[in-house]
């Protein structure tokens, strides 16, 4: 673990010196199924982190307008919920207007954001350390969606929050056992603000994840440039096209990168053979119903507290305790 001082409020560490957080081998075995798959963790890192934050601006991303008009209309009430000298820990460091308008309502003694991106952490974590001084920022470079422990203990109330929809990039199974290691990871008497998107019609989700101004598809082929710089790999994004579509019985977006011709490429010295058409599966985006997502956070060892939807009810955020 690296310890680093950034500001007087601001301390880095990274546990990526523990473990690697973005593995080559894990790259490789996923490319060697009978059907190809990335982590969607491998979107993240500088180039496709800065491009996820300009989807978030999109006409068509309806997902972070929806959660801000939530917070706006409701920062009072969660503040209330949250209470007074708490540790809040954000699993990844999102928008920056998100973390801003809950750290100005909720006035935390500890924020600890969490992320895989370094560089995008530091950044939006400098940002926040620059306008509240008063602030003590502990930013943690860590894959959260694997079990860890925090180099120190807070000696706070936690309070996690979670928010975008992240939680549907996890299927059902995989939701919930992350639910079960937030609770733990939380303790006794923690809590979480969770986002959660909820299930709409095909035509609306589809546009969101396939934008007019093409910034869904640079995100999803920038996965192929953080493969090749990580992998001494040889893809070439030019051959390959995104594919992005709504599947109503899953209740799931899902993402892949089609390839337009046969082609063989080199991973980690490994032959990978391509036919035209294949795909790889980049990503997974869950939608919820409030039944659903209340009976997973219920058989997580939570207990549901306060939900709050936009105008549309496109999304919700709820407050498990």
């Amino acid at each position: 673990m690296k310890k680093v001082f950034v500001k007087p409020n601001l301390t880095l560490f990274d546990l990526s010196s523990n473990e690697p957080l973005f593995s080559p081998k894990e790259v490789l075995e996923g490319l060697l199924e009978s059907e190809k798959r990335l982590s969607s963790k491998f979107f993240y890192d500088q180039v496709g982190s800065d491009l996820f934050q300009k989807i978030t601006e999109l006409p068509e991303y309806y997902l972070t307008n929806s959660e801000i008009e939530i917070l706006h209309n409701n920062l009072e009430e969660i503040s209330d919920l949250v209470g007074e000298n708490a540790a809040v820990i954000e699993f990844g460091s999102g928008p920056p207007l998100k973390s801003r308008m809950l750290m100005k309502a909720i006035k935390p003694s500890l924020y600890l954001p969490l992320d895989i991106s370094k560089s995008y952490l530091l950044e939006a974590s400098k940002r926040l350390a620059r306008e509240f001084s008063w602030l003590q920022i502990r930013a943690i470079c860590v894959d959260y969606t694997r079990a860890f422990q925090l180099p120190f203990d807070p000696e706070k109330k936690r309070v996690g929050c979670f928010l975008g929809s992240s939680l549907g990039n996890f299927n059902k199974s995989k939701a919930l056992d992350f639910l079960i290691r937030t609770k733990k990871f939380l303790g006794h008497g923690g809590e979480l603000l969770l986002g959660v998107d909820m299930k709409k019609s095909a035509e609306i989700l589809n546009l969101a994840y396939n934008d007019s101004e093409g910034i869904t598809a640079r995100f999803n082929l920038n996965i192929l440039d953080h493969i090749n710089q990580l992998c001494a790999a040889r893809f070439d994004p030019a051959n390959f096209v995104h594919l992005a579509g709504y599947d109503e019985n899953l209740g799931c977006v899902q993402m892949h990168l089609v390839s337009e011709v046969d082609q063989k490429i080199s991973v980690l010295d490994t032959e990978i053979s391509f036919s035209k058409g294949e795909k790889i599966h980049t990503e997974d985006s869950y939608k919820y119903s409030c039944k659903e997502i209340e009976g997973l956070a219920l058989q997580a060892g939570f207990s549901k507290s306060v939900s709050w939807f936009d105008s549309k009810k496109y999304f919700g955020l709820f407050y498990f305790s």
